[in-house]
């Protein structure tokens, strides 16, 4: 076979990179016997600023800014040019896919994710990366795509794989997107690259493994930050059920086994995880009130976790009335020693919810190194012939660390860098 575009991996970011090479012919291969990935595990929000969803909400936003919150996150520790350029190109995407490819996004309300200066996450009406990733596959339709079809080897000009029956074909391509993500899956490289997860519990795709970082190396490739991930705090256990960072941001606290705060909730979920995992037993309580219950319900992640019996009231932890307390003084403007502030949203009053939370490891960050056009770079900074990437495959935009991942920084690479990868690659001659 010869294909002018080959894609591996058909999440978000790989979809997205066939619907941009859709004209110049692509086949999309996918190891699973139905394509998820790390997108159908998430909540299914992307940042983008300067939509016309924004306008119409009267949002004041733009690149620059969405450009400014990410490195000021990150401490401007990642490729500032990478980061503008997907700012840049991140309003385009998304309307692009709702007029181009009928993705019904709408811009989420009601509360600010951390980090971010202005509302700019953007979903599908029912809130999940399993909706997302349904709309995408229905605007997929008509182009090719192979499942199960593992992928054994990537050469320089063609790619191998293994169909379910086994037997073995070569495709030789014009151009290679590589969309198959990160290495959370991969025990071994999470041991090596991000040692202190490495016994947490891993939230993401189990086909993860970081072929994409070896089949890159292989051809040439350099790779850039890879101890950088994005965690979470927040994740029902033992039910392994996301809860929403909704209910910190708009005024729920979290606890330990004594009903102590450890942390400021309002830094970020992505390093948050730590401090949970630090904890006794290597667990919190997430404590919040009718009001953000109601909050939580709109989540169908949280309702999940409600029908599974993870969501109760509050037990009754040692220091738990001694904390409550405080944190109304807080609200009333006595400083907090941990620094956040808790002036801006309303008190919490009984009853009181819990629900018993550890940190997760949900994607890494790191991975090939690419520029501005989503092509793969080698140790030199020059492009390798016809090859690109995006997603979990490429390094991200969250610099070094856990605490440089800015809210929705995966999927933002995964739909604007598979959009630039799958444009530039449909202009590679065959």
């Amino acid at each position: 076979m010869k294909v002018p575009v080959v894609v591996i991996g058909a999440g978000a970011c790989g979809l997205v990179a066939a619907l941009a090479a859709r004209k110049a012919g692509a086949l999309i291969l996918e190891r699973d016997a139905s394509p998820s990935g790390s997108t159908a595990l998430s909540s299914g929000f992307i940042p983008a600023a300067l939509t016309r969803f924004q306008r119409a909400q009267g949002v004041d936003d733009s690149p620059e800014r969405m450009a400014a919150d990410i490195l000021r996150k990150n401490e401007h520790e990642s490729d500032e040019r990478l980061v503008h350029a997907l700012c840049r190109a991140s309003g385009p995407a998304i309307e692009w896919l709702r007029d181009d490819h009928g993705v019904p996004f709408e811009l989420v309300q009601g509360f600010l994710y951390p980090g971010h200066s202005a509302l700019r996450m953007h979903s599908v009406p029912e809130k999940t990366g399993a909706a997302l990733m349904a709309a995408l596959l229905r605007a997929c339709a008509g182009i090719d795509l192979l499942c199960s079809a593992v992928v054994t080897e990537v050469t320089a000009t063609s790619v191998i794989f293994r169909r379910p029956d086994g037997a073995v074909e070569e495709v030789e391509y014009g151009s290679l997107v590589l969309a198959c993500s990160g290495f959370g899956g991969n025990p071994e490289m999470v041991r090596e690259n991000i040692p202190e997860m490495a016994d947490a519990i891993y939230f993401g795709h189990a086909g993860n493994r970081g072929d994409a970082v070896k089949w890159g190396r292989a051809l040439g490739a350099a790779v850039k930050h890879m101890g950088a991930y994005q965690g979470h705090g927040s994740v029902a256990t033992p039910h392994n059920i996301l809860i929403t960072w909704a209910l910190m941001m708009e005024g729920g606290i979290q606890v330990n086994a004594d009903g102590r705060r450890f942390s400021n909730e309002h830094l970020g979920y992505s390093e948050q995880c730590l401090p949970v995992l630090e904890q006794p037993g290597g667990y919190a309580w997430c404590v919040y009130d009718e009001r953000l219950h109601r909050l939580g319900m709109t989540f169908p992640d949280y309702r999940e976790a409600h029908a599974a019996g993870a969501i109760r009231p509050v037990p009754d932890l040692p220091s738990l009335s001694e904390t409550l307390k405080e944190v109304e003084s807080y609200v009333d403007g006595k400083p907090d020693p941990f620094g956040r502030d808790f002036t801006t949203k309303p008190k919490l009053v009984p009853p009181y919810y819990g629900v018993r939370v550890t940190g997760a490891l949900f994607h890494t960050q790191g991975g090939l190194v690419v520029d501005e056009h989503a092509r793969v770079l080698d140790a030199d900074g020059r492009p390798l012939p016809n090859l690109f990437a995006g997603g979990g495959a490429a390094c991200g935009v969250s610099g070094a660390h856990v605490w440089g991942y800015l809210s929705g920084n995966g999927l933002l690479s995964a739909v604007t860098l598979g959009r630039i990868a799958g444009t530039g690659a449909s202009r590679s001659p065959m």
